[in-house]
């Protein structure tokens, strides 16, 4: 397949097997080199048998090609030496010589700077015109003419697998830096995700530190005025207490940004709205079939509003990718654990078509914080299913009252 500068590219196999072992291509190429122009120079002169100069001349090639991509520019100058000898002196081997000579030029003009691949290039036309000038006896010929056509040919084809090589590599470092930025933006991501949960953990603990304190100041009040009732107050102290440990201990999982900006409130979200987000998605046209298994019960503020936000991200990844009769939503109630599966069908994905997949980071990000776990991906059945398990506690955990509220992630 030609590639962009109109240089033939060899075939992926080949070429990753000349790039795996390149001195053995070069000992097959020299071998190739030496041994065909030395059968075809001694056919072409009515069969004579191959002399020692013959034998000669194409040990000097076999040894000059294999080391050509050791040291380019000195095999090209020994090259071009001896393929000045031979068309002087013994014009029977000038053939082979030059051709060595040629395949050293395209070699230093491929792999050696710019600067010493023009110089090599003019210092090969002019070393071989000359030497081939003297031969023929005339500045103008056919021979000489077409010495500096084949130079010239050799050069070009050099300096087009230089520059095309140097597409490839600018390509694949294109390639690494975006790929770069799509790692770190996707660790910023993250990162943001995990700060808005921390901000919305922070609010589950101050509401719980806020209850203590007030329980505190009555159980201080009511010690005075009616001892009988102090016991009732430290027991909502001590239930205060163990759910806010338990809310530090997932606080404690992601990093909180230093500084506070003021942000919007709005009553703390959970599963006891989630009728009122589901009527908003069959609204906007999304059906959405929902069901309940198990016996429904109050949950860890930071649990059922992990709970509510990752049914919010599936239910609009649902309306967004896919297509009828809708999504069914299911809510399992276990002894220890709350299971959301979220199903739809999906339209099969165009070519080069990939998502972002924040959404699915945000969403395992939120699971991971609360003790639980996410899976998700397409099934056989042509649907794409989101699973989410969320972890709870054996002890029951006592429902925030109506005046919690958030910081607002949006």
């Amino acid at each position: 397949m030609p590639d962009p500068y109109g240089v033939a590219v060899p075939p992926a196999v080949l070429r990753r097997a000349v790039q795996a072992h390149p001195w053995r291509f070069d000992a097959v190429l020299a071998a190739a080199i030496a041994g065909i122009a030395t059968v075809l120079d001694t056919l072409g002169e009515s069969g004579r048998s191959p002399s020692t100069r013959d034998a000669v001349a194409a040990g000097v090639t076999f040894l000059l090609l294999f080391a050509r991509r050791r040291a380019p520019l000195g095999v090209l100058a020994l090259a071009l030496i001896g393929a000045v000898v031979a068309v002087v002196a013994t014009p029977t081997n000038a053939h082979l010589l030059e051709t060595t000579a040629m395949i050293a030029l395209y070699t230093v003009t491929a792999r050696a700077a710019r600067r010493p691949a023009i110089i090599g290039t003019v210092a090969t036309a002019g070393a071989l015109y000359a030497a081939n000038a003297h031969d023929q006896g005339s500045v103008v010929s056919g021979e000489t003419f077409g010495v500096v056509a084949f130079v010239g040919m050799a050069a070009a084809v050099g300096f087009s697998v230089r520059t095309w090589r140097s597409y490839v590599a600018a390509a694949e470092e294109r390639a690494e830096r975006a790929e770069a930025t799509l790692e770190a933006e996707a660790r910023r991501r993250v990162a943001e995700e995990r700060l808005r949960i921390a901000r919305e953990l922070h609010d589950v603990i101050a509401h719980h530190i806020a209850l203590i304190n007030v329980q505190a100041g009555a159980a201080g009040h009511l010690a005075r005025t009616r001892p009988d009732q102090v016991e009732i107050v430290l027991g909502h102290i001590h239930e205060a207490g163990t759910a806010v440990l338990d809310e530090l201990g997932q606080l404690l999982y992601v990093l909180r940004q230093s500084e506070d900006e003021t942000m919007p409130t709005e009553p703390l979200p959970g599963l006891s709205r989630l009728g009122h987000l589901v009527e908003s998605f069959t609204a906007a046209g999304l059906a959405v079939r929902q069901q309940v298994v198990g016996e429904p019960r109050p949950l860890p503020a930071a649990t059922d509003l992990a709970a509510y936000r990752i049914i919010q991200e599936g239910l609009t990844n649902a309306q967004k990718h896919g297509r009828e009769p809708g999504v069914r939503l299911l809510l399992e109630y276990r002894p220890n654990a709350l299971d959301i599966t979220v199903r739809n069908p999906t339209h099969a994905a165009p070519a080069g078509a990939v998502g972002t997949g924040h959404g699915l980071t945000g969403m395992r990000e939120r699971a991971l914080a609360t003790g639980g776990a996410l899976s998700a991906g397409p099934e056989p059945d042509g649907t794409f299913r989101l699973h989410v398990r969320l972890l709870l506690p054996d002890h029951p955990q006592p429902a925030l009252s109506a005046a919690a509220t958030e910081r607002n992630p949006a």
